[in-house]
């Protein structure tokens, strides 16, 4: 069984459990943090779709000034605002690129969609050029799956 496989079967069993949305997200941060060496900051952002705004929900990782996104605002705000995953292999190369941190190179968002509409996303900054791969989107964008249902 490959490693993303058996990440993903883990991340299932956490979203199926009985803990709370906001346990399960934190719990996910953890995993995907320990698992994976390229995965340097793994946060959630809820999204606030009325006033168009995503807010900092359960991280590992360094702390972060922005805990309030606009729709449309850096990686973060496009993947929200299109409803499109993004893989950034250099950071540096955003014209929209928010920085956390100057350790940051690479990034991918996955938009979590339930019905058509952003809920929120998983954000994760790597420390390496170029470091996430189609197997990381992939495993990605099935947590997001995974997890919609449970936002309310």
């Amino acid at each position: 069984m490959s490693k993303y496989v058996e990440i993903e079967k883990l991340s299932l069993e956490i979203i199926c459990s009985e803990k709370s949305v906001a346990d399960k997200m934190l719990l996910l941060c953890d995993l995907l943090d320990n698992k994976f060496n390229h995965y340097n900051w793994t946060g959630f952002y809820l999204a606030d779709v009325e006033r168009k705004l995503l807010h900092l929900g359960p991280y590992i990782g360094e702390p972060t000034d922005h805990t309030s996104i606009p729709f449309g605002n850096g990686i973060c705000g496009q993947a929200a605002e299109t409803k499109q995953t993004f893989l950034v292999d250099d950071v540096s190369a955003e014209s929209n690129y928010i920085s956390c941190n100057i350790f940051v190179k690479s990034e991918i968002v996955v938009p979590i969609i339930k019905e058509g509409v952003v809920l929120g996303q998983i954000d994760i900054d790597s420390n390496m050029i170029a470091a996430f791969k189609n197997e990381d989107q992939v495993l990605l964008e099935n947590i997001c799956k995974a997890l919609a249902p449970y936002i309310i």
